[in-house]
């Protein structure tokens, strides 16, 4: 039962998987080099339709471009989650095509094929989800 003033958690209807519809409509970014301890992610934007029937009006889409805290790691650089010390990532390995939580005020705003994205540090990233749609 949600709390009284909350929303509660809406599942998105996916035509497809997120996933791998994010990774076609970034399309080839081979020669996109990440540096240092920084990661690239594509911002996920939810889909128009929950998967009860509700549609979400476009304001709520549309801001999903500047408050979405869901990602998809698509490059790392190489000191990305390596931590001589072990004491950020002690037990933690984030990988290419892992779903991450992140502040969105976190890390710069890219845009790649017409699709949102951001380069965050390592550090930025707060948690990874298995779907998309767990947090908002």
């Amino acid at each position: 039962q949600p709390l009284e003033g909350r929303m509660p958690q809406r599942e998105m209807d996916h035509a497809n998987d997120p996933r791998q519809a994010l990774k076609e409509q970034i399309g080839n970014i081979d020669d996109i080099e990440i540096f240092n301890n920084q990661i690239l992610v594509a911002v996920y934007i939810r889909p128009q339709k929950t998967k009860s029937g509700i549609y979400l009006p476009d304001s709520h889409v549309k801001e999903d471009e500047y408050q979405s805290k869901i990602g998809l790691v698509l490059k790392k650089g190489g000191m990305a989650f390596v931590d001589e010390d072990n004491q950020w990532f002690r037990d933690t390995k984030i990988e290419l095509n892992d779903w991450i939580v992140f502040r969105p005020s976190d890390g710069w705003s890219v845009t790649i094929n017409n699709n949102i994205c951001r380069i965050l540090d390592d550090t930025a990233v707060r948690g990874r989800v298995q779907k998309p749609d767990q947090i908002w």
